[in-house]
């Protein structure tokens, strides 16, 4: 049975009011109260950073458990062990003494035991005839039991912030992986696109990670490498929907017929306006054009300045495809001075197909028009008010050219008729 509390500690060691705060903690501890040493021994590791212990000391508080006989310690115990600095050195793995002392200062500290320091700083106990412990001077071992939900909910708490963080780190390596590749086919694919500044951008944002980030930072940079996946994402899908949707149908087993020949399937060119096709009573200066889609070959006809153009930047020389044909329209908007957000602008309202091939035409027209820039935005407000169509800017130029004897390809098969009976009533008109 005690017969006096010591709250001071011996010699030269200063007593702070946290000391006195965890003694009368300590003093408090139900006699009902339980809990297994080595469970709370296993929280305290888990959370050694949030109480601030070191690896040392858990050493140190590991052997100050062992000298306790009990693996269940309870608050009616007497929780106070006294063994000798040799004893304690020899189960801490040899540590020498001064750093025995050091990390046993830091356990104090961090309130994971209390000091009972006898009048000559002595650890001992002092027992009665029948064996029993009258006063023992040591460390006390009640913090363990005083605080054992207290850690155990700290150790809950860094499991949570260890998941997080780990799932954090796995979002950064899949978006890091998944735009890599993406940027990779795109340039592969010849995809629309500047891709350089994109893969500058994703660099920039890598380059503020460092090798060991915390989750304020893992969640910034998740956030921006989102953004950017979702915008590479969005404009491979909707390259690939204008040029996969062909191939699909000519593989496809069930053959779909379409009774109206003039009409364009939505699957072809998904992303152009609806305006291109507007009836009579939306757009009525267009309402005679034609609905079916242009062939690439009558573009190029009409603009063999692209042509041209396309023979000298692009990597295969010629253009093929459609694909070709926006590959050459990238190259050729900033020749033109059209600004990135005019271009923009303009394959959102007409569709990146119809806004190359008005780009194609302002080139062709380039000596005659001062602004590219401008009138690129004035069509493309025309477009979103469906007054304008790509038909008569091409047929325009073909006519252009088959009056100057410089057509070829597809215009060959177009017919010249006059525009009333006998050609009498004025020039030929193209149908």
């Amino acid at each position: 049975m005690q017969t006096h509390n010591v709250t001071s500690p011996f010699g030269r060691r200063t007593m702070t009011l946290a000391m006195i705060a965890r003694q009368a903690a300590a003093r408090q501890i139900p006699a009902t109260a339980r809990a297994n040493k080595w469970k709370v021994f296993q929280h305290i590791r888990e959370a050694r950073d949030l109480i601030g212990a070191t690896d040392r000391a858990l050493a140190i508080l590991n052997a100050l458990l062992s000298f306790h006989p009990e693996t269940e310690l309870s608050g009616s115990d007497e929780l106070i062990v006294w063994p000798s600095n040799e004893q304690l050195m020899a189960r801490a793995n040899g540590m020498p003494a001064t750093t025995l002392r050091r990390h046993l200062a830091v356990l104090v500290e961090c309130g994971l035991i209390i000091r009972r320091d006898s009048p000559n700083g002595k650890r001992f106990a002092r027992k009665s005839d029948e064996g029993k412990i009258e006063q023992a001077y040591g460390f006390d071992l009640s913090p363990i039991v005083a605080r054992a939900a207290e850690f155990e909910d700290m150790a809950d708490t860094v499991r949570e912030e260890r998941k997080a963080l780990r799932v954090a780190r796995e979002k950064v390596t899949l978006l890091r992986r998944d735009i890599v590749k993406m940027i990779e086919t795109a340039i592969e694919e010849k995809v629309p696109g500047n891709w350089g500044r994109v893969t500058l951008a994703y660099q920039e944002i890598i380059s503020r990670l460092p090798r060991l980030a915390s989750l304020e930072i893992l969640a910034e940079v998740t956030d921006e490498l989102h953004q950017l996946w979702s915008n590479i994402r969005e404009a491979l899908e909707s390259f690939a929907n204008s040029q996969i949707p062909d191939v699909n149908e000519s593989h496809s087993g069930a053959h779909i017929q379409n009774s109206n020949p003039d009409s364009i399937p939505e699957s072809e060119n998904g992303s152009r306006k609806r305006t291109e096709a507007a009836p009579a009573e939306e757009a009525g200066n267009v309402r005679m054009l034609p609905v079916r889609e242009m062939p690439l070959s009558l573009v190029l006809d009409a603009c063999p300045a692209m042509r041209e153009f396309a023979e000298a930047s692009l990597s295969g020389g010629t253009i093929r495809q459609w694909r070709d044909f926006l590959a050459a329209a990238e190259l050729v908007r900033p020749m033109l001075g059209v600004s990135p957000s005019a271009w923009r602008a303009a394959c959102h309202t007409m569709g990146e197909q119809q806004a190359a091939i008005t780009l194609a035409a302002i080139y062709q027209r380039s000596g005659q028009i001062a602004n590219p820039g401008g009138y690129l935005r004035n069509l493309t407000e025309r477009a979103g008010e469906g007054k304008f169509s790509t038909w008569p800017m091409i047929m325009a130029l073909l006519r252009a050219r088959m009056d100057a004897g410089g057509t070829s390809g597809a215009v060959r098969s177009l017919e010249l008729r006059p525009s009333a009976p006998g050609g009498t009533d004025g020039p030929p008109r193209l149908r």
